[in-house]
């Protein structure tokens, strides 16, 4: 799944960017040009999908896309896809990921639900005291707090945990065997968990492939439970997994000080950053603020204008159409592409 992931994205960005900014995008840097090429290039499901993913277990799948013709590398670390390359990625099957709306926090969600249910398992064999599953005071806390306010010590919510957890995973449009990653995952009274390279053993992948295909698993039951309103429990653990803010901290406050009248010079001095900062706040206001206007930076007819370049060459780079769209700067164009075309 991995390698399938890596062509999808390499596909995406062929010919506009380096090798390294496919990483960045699973690794979730919060950097202004990654935020933006996730909008410029539609790469929103593999954001954050792997932070930790180590550097070296990276370029090893590179330097094997190389050795299968799959892509040339250059130098600099710009590429570009080989036939061959663009035709297996045209193979890979199109995954449920939604990285951009969870970003990690599926592991929060999961930490809950599995030390809820690790609760209950001890309390119905009678056994008060257990070595809990998640050392993160934070979720012990939380789930302190839960099982209280839903009465845990009447039995009652053990059977509708089970009945709404039934309900979602048989919605859910993935394979029976993806859907029980989360099952073997779970641990009870004298049934702990499996780990991941028991998981990976038994399903004859590798670990990161099997860590991979329970992302995607809880990334769509997450979404399966925020669009309808059947699974109370479940939807009251689900609570502030999902990002709402999809603007970065320091976005929103220099969008604060626009929406007070600030100009960019006047919100550089304020805030004591680069104007090249403050500028890519802007372009990520313009992708991901509906009701963010370019119109005070560039009219419609030049924001016309590079659209008809960008078409015409086929690239979003933003030397290329520096060159070909006279009297535009560099700002100017990547509001347009930001903002999407008119």
């Amino acid at each position: 799944m991995f390698h399938q992931i890596l062509l999808q994205i390499f596909q995406k960005l062929n010919n506009e960017r380096t090798i390294s900014a496919a990483y960045h995008v699973l690794k979730g840097k919060r950097s202004g040009q990654t935020i933006q090429d996730i909008g410029l290039f539609q790469l929103h499901n593999y954001f954050g999908l792997l932070p930790k993913l180590p550097r070296k277990t990276f370029d090893e799948a590179v330097s094997l896309f190389v050795q299968y013709s799959w892509l040339n590398l250059q130098e600099s670390g710009h590429y570009s896809m080989k036939k061959l390359g663009l035709q297996r990625a045209e193979q890979t099957p199109a995954f449920l990921f939604d990285g951009w709306h969870y970003r990690g926090n599926e592991h929060m969600f999961f930490a809950r639900l599995s030390l809820i249910v690790q609760s209950l398992s001890y309390q119905r064999a009678e056994v008060r005291t257990f070595s809990p599953i998640s050392r993160d005071i934070n979720v012990q806390s939380w789930v302190r707090t839960f099982l209280l306010d839903h009465s845990y010590q009447n039995g009652q919510i053990q059977q509708q945990l089970l009945e709404e957890f039934e309900a979602v995973l048989a919605v859910l449009p993935l394979s029976d065997a993806n859907k029980q990653l989360v099952l073997y995952r779970l641990s009870g009274f004298g049934l702990p968990g499996w780990t991941w390279q028991q998981l990976a053993s038994e399903r004859k992948e590798t670990v990161l492939d099997c860590q991979l295909a329970y992302i995607e698993l809880l990334h769509t039951l997450l979404n399966e439970i925020h669009q309808t309103n059947e699974f109370s429990l479940l939807g009251k653990i689900a609570e502030g997994i999902r990002v709402k803010a999809l603007l970065t901290d320091s976005t929103q406050q220099t969008a604060h000080l626009y929406e007070q009248g600030y100009s960019i010079e006047q919100i550089v001095q304020i805030r004591r950053l680069k104007q090249s900062t403050i500028e890519d706040h802007f372009v990520e206001l313009a992708m991901y603020e509906p009701n963010f206007s370019i119109g005070p930076f560039v009219s419609y007819e030049e924001a016309e204008k590079i659209w008809q370049a960008s078409k015409h060459y086929q690239t979003k780079k933003l030397k290329t159409l520096h060159e070909v769209v006279e009297g535009m700067s560099y700002f100017q164009l990547r509001l347009v592409l930001a903002k999407g075309e008119v």
